[in-house]
């Protein structure tokens, strides 16, 4: 099955995040690291970004 891939702007308009949010979560493994397209793009598959997202209602679910 092909899934969407998702470049950097639709990353941060799908998880509100900025650039700086993301690279940062990614250094802390707290966002999924992007696959390399090209010399100088990457991007997200849509099952990361979902998963993600899943992970993040999760944890806000447990704590409340």
């Amino acid at each position: 099955m092909v899934q969407k891939i998702y470049r950097l702007p639709e990353v941060m308009t799908l998880t509100g995040l900025s650039r700086s949010s993301i690279y940062l979560r990614i250094s802390r493994k707290e966002f999924p690291k992007p696959l390399k397209l090209g010399r100088r793009a990457v991007g997200w598959t849509e099952a990361a970004i979902v998963d993600w997202q899943k992970t993040v209602m999760e944890a806000q679910n447990e704590s409340a």
